[in-house]
């Protein structure tokens, strides 16, 4: 982890070093050279390691992390540094807030803390807004809810929904089997223990309200069953090329838009998963790397909405182009009422509305202002879209959800054929 700026301009030059590192070990390469090919794989991994950290603490330092929590009391000194770098506060800040010399507070931190008093440790605690659940907030009300547990050793399992998940058949409970043991080893097939790591960071865009342990059990269901559509499938290879984006777009006006979509996706090499969200979450997408480097999408259809289906999708795909393969290793999670402050929540709100329609034909519409169907009807056929995206988009800029309601289609659970457990 990078505690400082100093020690960020220490990592910039090291990956510079590694990079060098590998371009010269990678042209020296031969097929029966196994020394070298394993000197050329750890190098890729520890620049991966560093990249991530590199983002993290750039992500931490921009201020859009507003709540962080962990799970494990053994990652409090990671926490406590999290917190002071999301606060804008330097090692020398917070020596000032302690009462302490600039050197003191580093060696606290160089040292993870050990040692330091309990007292000492409450009073960071305090001055860093770092509660008994290893939390932190920074004060905003909405932003990015940041978790990520130190090792599979930190999970608490006894925490996960573990009752619903065996009433939604996700995997049986034989009489007299223990339900924690069960769950945990449902977990482990499904998602693996590196998705509950701290190189395998989570942000997601809402509230501080979600249940973390209920969104990882939903993340394991997406991945379980993304494992399977890869393989049924037999998805292609993905591409980080979104100029294919308009041919999506155009599904949007067939009546099994949803259903034409998904295959497009899987032709595309990206596995789209519905799986409604678990209590204790309020969760409509998102965006994760799954086997073999394909990324999968994970909707819940909390709203039956044409226009919030295509919305969503094309935010998590966003996600996908934008961030996913960007070096952070985090898993996006998205509420879509939210409203969106962090800057990769942003650029994903920006590359769906875009995507669907365009900035400079948007404004060109004459339906924003006339707020009428018929101008709506006018626009998306002009625009070659459906009514609905032209209609949830007034909807959404106006935030008046009570017009233009003839207009919203429903129906997408139905297309997708998905077995419904949520009685909203």
């Amino acid at each position: 982890m990078i505690y400082s700026d100093e020690q960020y301009s220490v990592s910039v030059n090291q990956l510079s070093k590694l990079k060098n590192a590998l371009s010269a070990a990678t042209k020296q390469d031969t097929l029966d050279n196994w020394e070298l090919r394993l000197e050329i794989e750890a190098l890729k991994s520890q620049i991966a390691e560093l990249e991530a950290d590199l983002a993290h603490y750039q992500v931490l330092k921009s201020g859009e992390i507003t709540v962080a929590r962990s799970h494990s009391l053994e990652s409090l000194p990671a926490t406590l540094v999290q917190a002071r770098i999301a606060h804008g506060m330097s090692q020398s800040d917070l020596a000032d807030a302690l009462g302490l010399e600039l050197q003191q507070v580093r060696r606290f931190e160089a040292s993870e803390y050990m040692g330091v008093s309990l007292d000492r440790l409450i009073q960071a605690a305090n001055i860093l807004s770092i509660h008994t659940t290893d939390s932190f907030e920074t004060g905003t009300t909405y932003g990015n809810v940041f978790f990520s547990w130190e090792n599979i050793d930190a999970v608490r399992w006894q925490e996960f929904p573990s009752k619903e998940m065996v009433r939604r058949q996700w995997f049986d409970l034989p009489r007299g089997a223990d339900l924690i043991e069960a769950t945990k080893t449902y977990f482990l097939e499904a998602a693996g223990p590196h998705f509950v790591s701290a190189l395998h960071r989570k942000t997601m865009r809402g509230t501080s309200m979600s249940n973390e342990y209920a969104l990882i059990a939903w993340q394991a269901r997406i991945l379980e069953r993304a494992q399977m559509w890869i393989k049924e499938s037999n998805l292609q290879t993905f591409s980080l090329d979104d100029r294919w984006m308009p041919e999506l777009v155009a599904l949007t006006r067939r009546s099994d838009g949803p259903r034409a979509a998904r295959k497009l996706l899987a032709h595309k090499g990206i596995a789209l998963i519905i799986e409604e969200h678990l209590p204790g979450t309020y969760l409509d997408g998102a965006a994760m790397l799954g086997p073999g480097d394909h990324p999968v999408i994970g909707l819940t259809l909390r709203h039956d909405r044409i226009d919030n289906f295509w919305f969503v999708l094309l935010h998590e795909l966003g996600h996908v182009f934008l961030h996913l393969f960007g070096g952070v290793r985090y898993d996006f999670f998205d509420d879509d009422s939210t409203q969106a402050q962090s800057t990769t929540e942003l650029e994903a709100d920006e590359f769906a509305l875009d995507a669907l329609i365009p900035k400079d034909q948007w404004e060109g519409c004459l339906s924003r202002f006339a707020l009428s169907e018929e101008a709506v009807k006018l626009d998306a056929k002009r625009l070659n879209v459906a009514e609905s995206i032209v209609a949830g988009r007034i909807r959404r800029e106006q935030n008046n959800y009570k017009i233009l309601t003839e207009l919203i289609q429903s129906g997408v659970r139905e297309q997708l054929q998905e077995v419904s457990h949520d009685p909203e």
